[in-house]
């Protein structure tokens, strides 16, 4: 069946090409390989678990793997459209996925498969399949979310540049899922997994490791990986360069000629233009960069030794043959701003329908004007009105989702840090990313029911039966009427633990 799709795909996609080849420039495609191919730098790879990356694909995006071992793949809702996230949560409904296969959508076929053992870690496993629901294009489609020992690799590929070719890359990532582990890499590796040599890698990154010092700020930043150094510039650190900060959707680009010169750019992937942090000659650092010795593996989430300690978020890549225009560049970005990531997904706000944004108000007579938000990574209450800043309104919002360890209740995902949940551990609540263990879902699954004042709504622990999300002294804990903690205090429980879910604050 998978030679039958692939001749099938190639075939389609080759005369999609011919009939491109005849349009005006004007009436040129606006996906990304629809792009790169009329430019003349085709896309030798191109990922995405949300949304076609070519006009006329309608092939499976990806595969997930169900507990009971059965499989089924992902594909679009229209050709050249979103992912159909529906499938997903039907075939997995009440039990765990995991993602076994990211699909290349370009004629190359160079499908990425769950990483094997390297040189600096064991074999990787899946990302859980449901770990980041986004929204896009007036849908909700699935990221994929990297934490440590996760990664996918494709070590026969075809296309890719190898031994000084020139090549380009992207990725569209998340500036809040990140970490200084080694390595949240895209793009070109070794094909035995082995740390093989200075040049022998050309990924693009994205994350907090500085491994040259001075960098700016405290990150994150893109950066390209040319193995045994993350270069922000050819001496290795950006000194003009404070990376994109905690944007929830980045595109993070690096295009390199194999020889002499590499570029990066990065961008807002919800907004604007990109901006180039550096373009210049090859890693100075050494002279062991210059020319380039790729090998033409494709990686996704690791270093190209599976060094396999980074955290990421991804959602689209792209390889091409060739180093791409700056104008073909910026079509892309504006492709990638125009799949509305991050925007609405068609599900009214204010209810707890799945898939809406809410805000959760205290219901206390003495708090009525505060809401549950985010802050420093714990579950707080503030005060938030109109005149609030976009970043507090933004902390304050919440995107129901299916209950992450039982479908009868409900997740709650922050609005501005995809694929973080709001959980309990050791009784206060918090906000953080599923690592796709079993403690975690549970503990971020919540099963509403009438609000313990008489009116609105409660919330109770999924795997603390008789724990309510509570809030006390602007803390927010999951409380029991009476028990032995001070958040437990029977007076204003009721009242403390009853919310109006609220329209969302942004």
């Amino acid at each position: 069946m998978k030679r039958l799709r692939n001749i099938l795909l190639s075939v389609v996609l080759m005369l999609t090409g011919l009939a491109f080849a005849g349009t005006s420039a004007d009436a040129a495609p606006s996906l990304p390989c629809d792009v790169y191919g009329s430019a003349g730098t085709p896309c030798v790879g191109a990922h995405s678990t949300v949304r076609a990356l070519f006009a006329a694909y309608n092939g499976p995006l990806y595969q997930v793997r169900r507990a009971d071992g059965a499989t089924t793949d992902i594909g679009l809702l229209s050709p050249g459209g979103i992912a159909n996230g529906a499938a997903q949560d039907s075939f997995c409904a009440n039990t765990s996925c995991f993602i076994s296969e990211i699909y290349d959508q370009s004629p190359r076929h160079n499908d990425l498969t769950i990483e094997g053992a390297g040189g600096a870690g064991a074999a990787d496993v899946g990302a859980p399949a449901d770990a980041l629901p986004i929204s896009i294009g007036g849908h909700t489609a699935y990221g994929v979310e990297i934490t440590s020992g996760m990664g996918y690799r494709d070590n026969s590929t075809s296309g890719v540049a190898v031994n000084g070719q020139p090549e380009g890359m992207y990725m569209v990532a998340s500036a809040t899922h990140v970490n200084g582990g080694c390595c949240f890499d895209y793009g070109n590796a070794e094909t035995n997994n082995q740390d093989t040599g200075d040049g022998h890698m050309d990924a693009v990154y994205l994350g907090l490791r500085c491994e040259f010092g001075n960098c700016n700020g405290s990150g994150p930043w893109v950066a390209a990986d040319l193995e045994n150094g993350l270069f922000q510039s050819n001496t290795g650190t950006n000194a003009g360069d404070p990376g994109p900060g905690a944007t929830p959707y980045v595109t993070a680009m690096l295009s390199n000629n194999g020889q002499d010169h590499f570029t990066l750019k990065r961008g807002d992937a919800q907004t604007g233009d990109l901006a180039t942090t550096y373009s210049g000659s090859e890693p100075t650092v050494r002279n062991t960069y210059s020319p380039l010795h790729q090998e033409g593996a494709i990686v996704l989430g690791t270093g190209g030794d599976n060094s396999n300690a980074d955290i990421g978020s991804f959602f689209e890549g792209v390889m091409t043959a060739g180093v791409p225009t700056d104008a073909a560049d910026s079509a892309v970005q504006s492709s990638i701003v125009s799949a509305g990531y991050g925007g609405s997904n068609g599900v009214p706000g204010g209810t707890l329908t799945p898939g809406s944004s809410i805000s959760l108000r205290a219901t206390t007579a003495c708090c009525t004007t505060r809401y549950l938000r985010h802050f420093a990574g714990d579950a707080v209450t503030s005060v938030i009105t109109a005149d609030s800043s976009t970043s507090d309104k933004n902390d304050a919002t919440w995107i129901v989702r299916r209950g992450l360890a039982n479908n009868s209740c409900l997740s709650f995902e922050s609005k501005n840090y995809p694929g973080d949940y709001l959980r309990h551990s050791n009784y206060q609540l918090h906000r953080q990313p599923d690592d796709g263990s079993a403690l975690l879902t549970n503990d971020a699954t919540f099963c509403p029911g009438s609000g313990n004042s008489g009116s609105y709504t409660s919330f109770q622990s999924n795997n603390y039966p008789g724990y309510y999300i509570r809030h006390y002294d602007s803390t927010v804990y999951i409380a029991h009427n009476g028990g032995s903690n001070p958040w437990d205090a029977t007076a204003s429980w009721a009242e403390d633990t009853t919310w109006e879910v609220a329209q969302p604050w942004s």
